[in-house]
């Protein structure tokens, strides 16, 4: 399976953020939200307005300072067509500067595109969140989500991991985990962790422990949005554990 088209991704963000903002609709923006531990609902609602933008200064050039602190983001009164713009912003300046010209990203110099894959995802969790927290249904599209998974092990798996999230280091050592998608269509991951950090590859193989499940629940166990029993663990559950208390970036 390759990465999403650019159409598929953008898509993708524009519905999972006006799904957020259907979610919170009515909702007090001082909760704390569960899911998303130390930040009240305003916040992230700050957040997701805030770092599409950010993302798309460095698409069309920019070279940013550090990241934007989302307890001084500032939503106005009308949030949503806010929210909706950010997003909107962001896919006009992948599209414009194309999206494999190349730009900062955390990991290094990458394409355009990083930006928009980044965002996709990150609203398609907070998504989750909104509607964990306000108790309405949600939906991800399971290329995507599948897609989220990779982006994750991507990350974790990169040089600069460790200097982005010290707990990472912790993922060093032995074992391997393997996640298996319900859906055929999708295939699965192996993960295995090695003294100089985390490997990892898609499509079948043996592992130290298979996790199993839809490629949504999958995702959202791998995010700490669902606990693990919404999966089924085969193996050194221990392993699995271990990872899922280290590996949040």
């Amino acid at each position: 399976m390759t990465q999403p088209h650019i159409d598929q991704l953008a898509s993708g963000l524009l519905a999972q953020i006006a799904a957020f903002a259907d979610a919170v609709d009515g909702a007090d923006w001082d909760t704390p939200v569960p899911t998303c531990p130390e930040w009240p609902l305003r916040v992230l609602v700050g957040h997701l307005g805030q770092a599409p933008r950010w993302a798309a200064g460095i698409v069309r050039g920019g070279t940013p300072d550090g990241i934007p602190d989302p307890h001084e983001a500032v939503p106005p009164r009308d949030w949503r067509t806010w929210l909706l713009a950010g997003a909107s912003e962001l896919v006009e300046a992948v599209r414009a500067v194309g999206p494999g010209t190349p730009v900062w990203t955390l990991t290094g110099p990458g394409p355009a595109s990083f930006w928009l894959r980044q965002a996709a995802h990150d609203t398609s969790v907070h998504a989750v969140d909104a509607a964990l927290l306000t108790g309405v249904p949600y939906a991800l599209d399971p290329d995507l989500a599948a897609d989220a998974v990779s982006q994750c092990l991507e990350l974790l798996s990169s040089p600069v991991a460790e200097a982005l999230k010290p707990a990472v280091a912790a993922l060093r050592g032995a074992g391997s985990i393997g996640l298996r998608p319900s859906e055929g269509s999708i295939g699965g991951w192996v993960i295995t962790r090695t003294q100089t950090g985390v490997s990892w590859r898609r499509g079948p193989g043996r592992a130290d422990v298979t996790v199993t499940g839809a490629v949504e629940d999958l995702l959202l166990v791998l995010m700490r949005r669902l606990p693990p029993q919404h999966v089924a663990i085969d193996g050194d559950g221990q392993l699995f554990d271990h990872w899922l208390a280290h590996s949040a970036l």
